[in-house]
């Protein structure tokens, strides 16, 4: 962390490169990082809103009953999580030259990716928040909370591509793999629709193992705390359960901290690995 404080510039320097060279002579610059989630809450209204008819409970106590503003409060933090990961995966490897020819803390590159999606998240949640505004929710109170919890966020999603990303330079498999896991995860995490039908399934099917029924297996995906969380705060505009914050706070310093020990070990020989 000593080598990380010492490179603040670099990490600045790095960030701005990559915040500049996502959208690199686009006409809408910036603005194609609202483009995707836009796309996919249009998308996933349509199939689940109107044709499934999955219907969330309103928001309690806000009373919002809005579908697509429900949908992304908890998709523009998956978003959000898959980029980083997706990303850092492919940081090292993009940066072999510089890694070989150059000596410097090579998690600057995992940090300046990390704060360079930070930024783009940024931007869509304040769009976020003035629908949200537009539609009468009280969310500014939370704003502060959210703003914790975006940091959480991005402890946990920059500890999870520290690990990948290393084993991204043995094991070149690595990041069609996660591709694959992200697709089944993003399914797994209450993001289209809500925890309670899952507890309704689980309630029907009954314990699979002593005690444990697939509500308690469910429930065990950080993502989910995560968007369950971030639901709370924007669309029911209320604390989230002491037991989710204690969760995020644990997924986000835990993996965070894991992440950085096995970054750390394997950061000499990297270049050679490259």
């Amino acid at each position: 962390m000593k080598d990380l404080q010492g490179s603040r510039e670099l990490v600045l320097n790095l960030t701005r490169r990559e915040i500049k060279g996502k959208y690199k002579r686009t006409a809408l610059g910036q603005l194609w990082s609202l483009a995707n989630p836009l796309a996919a809450m249009a998308i996933y209204t349509v199939v689940f809103a109107f044709i499934i008819r999955v219907q969330p409970k309103p928001g309690d106590p806000s009373g919002l009953d809005i579908f697509a503003l429900w949908l992304l409060c908890a998709l523009l933090p998956w978003s959000f999580f898959t980029n980083v990961v997706n990303g850092g995966m492919g940081s090292l490897v993009g940066n072999e030259n510089l890694i070989k020819k150059v000596h410097f803390p090579r998690i600057s590159l995992l940090v300046a990716n990390s704060l360079s999606w930070l930024f783009s998240w940024s931007i869509e949640m304040v769009v976020l928040l003035i629908a949200l505004l537009a539609v009468g929710a009280n969310v500014l109170p939370w704003v502060p909370v959210v703003v914790v919890f975006m940091a959480l966020m991005a402890l946990f999603a920059t500890g999870v591509s520290l690990m990948l990303a290393v084993a991204n330079v043995y094991f070149r498999d690595t990041q069609h793999f996660v591709g694959i896991i992200f697709q089944v995860w993003f399914y797994l995490t209450p993001i289209l629709y809500p925890v309670s039908l899952v507890a309704d399934q689980s309630a029907r099917v009954g314990p699979l193992v002593g005690d444990v029924t697939l509500l308690d297996l469910y429930l065990l995906n950080p993502v989910g705390e995560f968007a369950t969380a971030f639901r709370n705060l924007l669309y029911d505009n209320r604390w989230p359960d002491l037991s989710t914050m204690a969760i995020c706070a644990a997924w986000a310093l835990g993996t965070f901290w894991v992440g950085y020990l096995i970054f750390k070990r394997h950061e000499k020989g990297l270049a050679e690995a490259l």
